[in-house]
Parts: structure tokens; sequence; C-alpha cells
């Protein structure tokens, strides 16, 4: 996998839930916060988002084909006016993923859009999602990401088709959806920083891709620079300033992060844990482990497996 998809995979907790909501105005709803990364597609009309008073933001008007990803997953407001008073509501990610809809009567224009969450775990974000913008906010402009688009048209069918099949196809239809959105950001940004341009960066992204394709590797900082072209003092001093953190530590993050999935996902031993993830005991894995997660990987395994409530 590419360093991205790793990244959110590495991340993802459970699958995405939403609700499908029909709307006449005039309407407005109070979108609790949700453990995860919230997001809306905009399907037919136009709507208002409206940030919570502390956040100091200012309404932000959307439109049809209109895709906007929160990455906290912050409580916040869809109306069809900003001025319309809100009513309470709750959509977000249960563990397991869910689908619902949602419809408001009323005598004004017809607005249908997809609003849910991504469960993504928030307690140890990896630095490319605290590095996004609050509010990603991408446009239906004709002639930008046609790819997104498309996925916006298609998404719009399955939802409104009630067609057979569509339960299976709707879930990995918004996991698609969350990839061309942070591509399109990506794609839009004029003078990359952090993530963004540690991606894009030829050196920087092939040490990235190294790390992520071998944690387990015994890596020194000579070794990365030479993935990246770069000598080892220009390279260690570009990959901080762009990832956030030294070579060796990013390293460290990822091996931890590795971990962590491999012990939620699989039934491998510790052992095999340990050593995929470059320790070369469990009592060194487990310490290191702890201290990272604070929890023992046992405790964390189990923890993992428990079923969460709705």
């Amino acid at each position: 996998m590419d360093v991205l998809t790793e990244v959110i995979a590495s991340m993802r907790t459970g699958l995405p839930a939403a609700t499908r909501t029909d709307a006449r105005a005039p309407w407005a709803l109070r979108l609790r916060p949700v453990a995860g990364a919230g997001f809306h597609v905009i399907l037919e009309g136009t709507c208002w988002i409206v940030p919570p008073g502390d956040a100091g933001g200012e309404p932000l008007e959307l439109a049809a084909g209109d895709v906007v990803f929160l990455r906290s997953g912050r409580e916040h407001v869809l109306a069809d006016d900003p001025s319309t008073p809100p009513a309470g509501f709750h959509t977000g990610p249960d563990g397991g993923g869910s689908f619902g809809e949602l419809a408001i009567d009323g005598p004004g224009p017809r607005t249908v859009m997809l609003c849910g969450a991504y469960d993504l775990d928030q307690a140890r974000p990896h630095p490319l999602l605290r590095g996004l913008p609050p509010v990603i906010h991408v446009r239906a402009r004709h002639g930008r990401h046609p790819e997104l688009r498309a996925a916006v048209a298609l998404l719009g069918a399955e939802l409104s088709g009630g067609r057979q099949g569509a339960d299976g196809i709707v879930p990995p239809m918004i996991d698609v959806l969350l990839f061309y959105v942070l591509r399109a950001w990506l794609d839009d940004a004029d003078a990359p920083d952090g993530w963004a341009a540690a991606l894009t960066d030829p050196g920087v992204s092939r040490a990235l891709r190294a790390i992520h394709d071998e944690p387990g590797r015994r890596w020194t900082v000579e070794e990365l620079g030479r993935c990246a072209g770069l000598s080892r003092a220009a390279f260690a001093r570009r990959f901080a300033a762009l990832v956030g953190e030294p070579p060796l530590a990013y390293l460290t993050r990822w091996r931890m992060t590795t971990a962590g999935r491999l012990l939620r996902e699989t039934r491998d031993p510790l052992s095999a844990v340990a050593e995929r993830t470059g320790y070369t005991s469990e009592f060194a894995f487990a310490k290191a482990f702890k201290r990272e997660f604070g929890v023992a990987p046992g405790g964390y395994r189990r923890s993992a497996a428990r079923p969460r409530s709705a």
C-alpha cells in the first residue's frame, strides 16, 4: 500500500456510518461531536454549514456536488439558512457501520445530502490527520477532480435507487470518497507544507515508503538518507522540517502504530508482532508498547476485541 492508504488503514477502528437526509426548508440540524472525522456530501440543492460558536468561523455555503471533510468530528450545524434555529441530531460511527435515512418535511426548497463519520482513532492521531485543515471543502467545479465528482454521482445514484446490493456497495464507496477528498486537498494545496509536502517531496516520500514497507528493519538515518538521495545531515533536516519529527522518532511511532493494528486485526502471537515491528524479544516490545499506549499488548488486544456500545 502507498503511504496515504496505510496511514488511513492504521487509524481505522470501524466502518463508516452515515445518514441520508432529504430535507425541505426550513430546517436545521445540530450534529453532535463524533469519535472520528465527519463528512457531508451534498447530492441535491444547497445548504449551510455553521461552525460552533467557540470556533470563530464563518458559515459556509454548500452546493450540489460539494464535499466537506471535518477533521475532528466537532459539533456543528447544517441548515437551509444560517438563521434557522437548529434541532439536536446525532449521526456517527458505532464501531460496526450503520446507514439510516432522515426526512424533514417543509414547504421550501429541497436538499438531499449524506452526512456521517469515519471511525478513526482520535486518541493517537497520525501526524497526517493532525496536519489537515479543520474543514476541507471540495467544491463541485467543472473540470476539477473528475474522479471525486464521479464518486459523488455514483453514491447519489446508489442511495436513491433502492436497488439490490446497495448495502454492499455504499460502505466501500464512502471509503473511496475519503481518499478522493484527501487527494483533492493534496492537489489543490498551492504551497503545501507539513505532511502535504512530505507526501509530494520525492526524497522524503521515498524514505517514508521505505519505513512503511519494512518497519521491522534496523534503519539508520544514513540508510534512509540514501533512499531519499540525500546526505545524512540534509535528509535529517528535511525530514524533520516536513514530517515534524526526526526520522527515527517517526520510525518508532510507525512501529507502534503497526503493532496496534496487528493486535486489533490479527491473532498473531506477541512474538510475531514484536518481530514484525523490529523488536528482538517480547519483553522489549511489551515495554515499548506500554510506554506508548499506556497498556500492555495483551490488555490492548482484549480491549480492542470487546464489543463497543452504539
